[in-house]
């Protein structure tokens, strides 16, 4: 029953570590990993040359931000893209420009200025632009069906030799016009799903990225993805189920798969304020790419030499908060309001450079947890109360340090859960310190019981810090009853015939006198010394000790006719009672004390049970006992009796019935 007891406690308790670690993970966890982000990976310190915090050069954004939309109203005819994508074609010579705009329609108003766009973009073997995929349907389905069917043939990635995706959640595609769909080349898509490393869809902040779908079973890759395939000639891919691996460029990226998911935390670089909008990688607005392009066509200089963008990767989209169609937004680790161009300009930057954060394994964090748990168990059981705490506090502390360390140097580990586990860990060790030290009080109380009476032992409990040597006068009554010719009886039984004699009457005795408010002071032998009125204070203790005297009379005479039943040997017993001043205590010495009463009165008492022998009585009192108890009791008063060790003759009483007490 014990062990069954503490097994489903040890299931309670796990029940409740597993809960609060569930808690402390879905709801600290990402907040913490957001503020290490912010404030530890991006902001790595200036010594440390090796570690870059910036977003790499050869990946710059060219933005319609506010100034180009002060410049040109919003909406913008559509050849005013081609003079920025003129400006690239002609003079600039990028590697790749990535087009993080949509074109889902045709402009009705201004047919003209489309078909420069689509001329513009015909010319570029190197432009990815971006698509949208959705979780409704179509709205014309035998539309939508012929249309996904053409863009499947022309833009699935064929070039995977294995795959192993999640399902899609995804049943529609953005239309492209057809003169924009018969001349872009290349395409990605440009969905991005809040996420929290391995928990899908957790929050809006975007802090994990997916390089590849599965749409109905075909296989595309992001924007961001798209570009990276394009610089690398399209190379092959395995898709496995923690890796995305390119053996031809020896080249993998691991990742978590959920239901719905590729999960790859989001590396991201220190924000710099460009016009009052903070982005990581170096920013262009579109406005002066228009500008530079229009001087160089009239033999004037440029605003931007276009040889600072030759092979870089360039990532073409709008951010103007002065135009809320053009707000393009995303909240992140680093930023509130991060230009999604930039969002999926350190996407690429992460692909490009294998500049990626590493997440221990989830296995690894938890073992790291329970070790940390089980220090501060040591802790605690170890120290007393406050350095067990500031041990703890200091533990906590250093794993936090380790925490900051790991992320300056990109390995994201569990910040807060391990540390509310900690607290965990020392509100349950100091509630098994509790109930183990009551566990351990109560069998000490258990042994104490066993040598001395319940209230000395709550007294000394009481006490336990201030035990010394010293106590007080009181008026008590002392009794004290010895077996007649116990010697010579014990003579005759073996060592265990004894034993069990003895215990057998003292059993039967000590309830007695506990009955009547007294407490057995010390064994003597064969013999019984109890205190009445201390340590429980009773008014009425000499009435008490001579009840309690007569019934221990009456319960031997009931165990002399079980053991004669038995044919075990039987016995007779003298009491002596007293009742005066005594001196009650610690008696003895700092390292072995007793609590116990000496005085003239203990040793009348236990004169007064001897001289049961000499009148042939059972239970003999003193003067002052019988003075208390007189009108209770019936007595024979011998008269002038020399006492030894008193110099004057005294009277003393046989009680022969207490039935005036019943």
């Amino acid at each position: 029953m014990k062990n069954l007891k503490y097994g489903l406690f040890s299931i309670l308790v796990l029940f409740v570590l597993t809960f609060i670690y569930l808690v402390a993970y879905n709801l600290y966890e990402p907040k913490a990993y957001d503020f290490m982000i912010a404030n530890v990976n991006t902001q790595k310190l200036s010594f440390d040359k090796k570690k870059n915090v910036d977003g790499h050069d050869d990946i710059v954004l060219v933005v319609i931000d506010n100034k180009a939309v002060q410049n040109y109203r919003w909406p913008w005819k559509r050849e005013l893209h081609s003079k920025v994508y003129g400006y690239f074609q002609e003079y600039a010579k990028p590697k790749v420009i990535v087009q993080d705009l949509l074109i889902a329609a045709l402009d009705p108003d201004n047919p003209q200025s489309d078909r420069k766009f689509f001329n513009s973009v015909s010319k570029f073997n190197n432009l990815i632009g971006g698509f949208l995929a959705y979780e409704a349907f179509y709205d014309e389905p035998q539309k939508g069906e012929n249309y996904e069917e053409k863009f499947i043939k022309k833009y699935e990635y064929k070039n995977i030799t294995e795959k192993t995706l999640p399902s899609s959640f995804l049943y529609s595609l953005m239309l492209f016009p057809d003169p924009y769909f018969d001349i872009l080349k290349y395409t990605g898509f440009v969905n991005l799903y809040p996420g929290f490393l391995d928990k899908s869809f957790k929050g809006d902040l975007q802090r994990t990225q997916e390089y590849f779908m599965n749409y109905k079973g075909h296989v595309f890759p992001s924007l961001s993805m798209a570009a990276f395939l394009y610089i690398n000639n399209n190379p092959k891919v395995e898709i496995t189920k923690n890796y995305i691996k390119f053996p031809e460029l020896n080249y993998k990226i691991r990742h978590k798969m959920t239901k719905y998911q590729m999960i790859i935390p989001r590396k991201f670089y220190k924000a710099y304020n460009y016009d009052s909008t903070f982005y990581s990688h170096k920013k262009y607005s579109a406005v002066d790419i228009i500008t530079s392009y229009e001087n160089l066509k009239q033999g004037k200089a440029p605003i931007y030499d276009p040889e600072i963008f030759k092979d870089k990767i360039i990532v073409y989209g709008a951010c103007a908060t002065a135009d809320e169609g053009l707000n393009d937004i995303k909240e992140t680790p680093v930023l509130k309001r991060h230009p999604g161009v930039d969002v999926q300009a350190s996407g690429i930057d992460n692909l490009v450079h294998n500049d990626y954060l590493i997440v221990l394994p989830k296995w690894l964090n938890i073992l790291l947890t329970i070790l940390c748990m089980f220090f501060v168990c040591i802790i605690i059981n170890r120290y007393e109360f406050m350095k067990a705490i500031v041990y703890t506090i200091l533990l906590i502390f250093g794993y936090l340090f380790l925490c900051a360390i790991c992320y300056y140097y990109d390995i994201v580990i569990n910040v807060l859960t391990p540390v509310v586990m900690f607290i965990t860990a020392t509100i349950f060790a100091y509630i098994n310190r509790y109930l183990t030290e009551s566990r351990n009080k109560e069998k000490v109380k258990n042994a104490l019981s066993k040598y001395m009476s319940e209230d000395v032992m709550k007294n000394v409990l009481k006490n336990i810090d201030n035990l010394g040597l010293g106590g007080k006068k009181s008026v008590v009554t002392v009794l004290f009853s010895d077996i007649r010719g116990f010697t010579s009886l014990s003579e005759n039984m073996t060592a265990q015939q004894v034993s069990e004699l003895l215990n057998e009457y003292f059993s039967e005795m000590e309830p007695i006198v506990t009955k009547y408010n007294g407490i057995i002071n010390k064994f003597i032998g064969d013999a019984v010394m109890a205190v009445f009125g201390e340590p429980i204070q009773d008014g009425n203790h000499p009435l008490n000790a001579v009840k309690s005297g007569w019934e221990m009379l009456k319960k031997v005479e009931e165990l002399n006719e079980k053991w004669q039943t038995e044919g075990r040997n039987q016995i007779h017993i003298g009491i002596g009672i007293n009742t005066g001043d005594v001196f009650i205590g610690n008696i003895g010495s700092e390292n072995r004390m007793e609590y116990t009463v000496i005085g003239d009165t203990v040793n009348l008492a236990s004169r007064l049970e001897s001289y049961n022998k000499v009148y042939n009585t059972k239970m003999l009192i003193s003067v002052s006992t019988y003075e208390f108890s007189k009108n209770a009791i019936f007595v024979n008063e011998i008269e002038n009796v020399e006492i030894r060790g008193k110099s004057e003759k005294m009277n003393i009483y046989e009680v022969t019935s207490v039935e005036k007490a019943q």
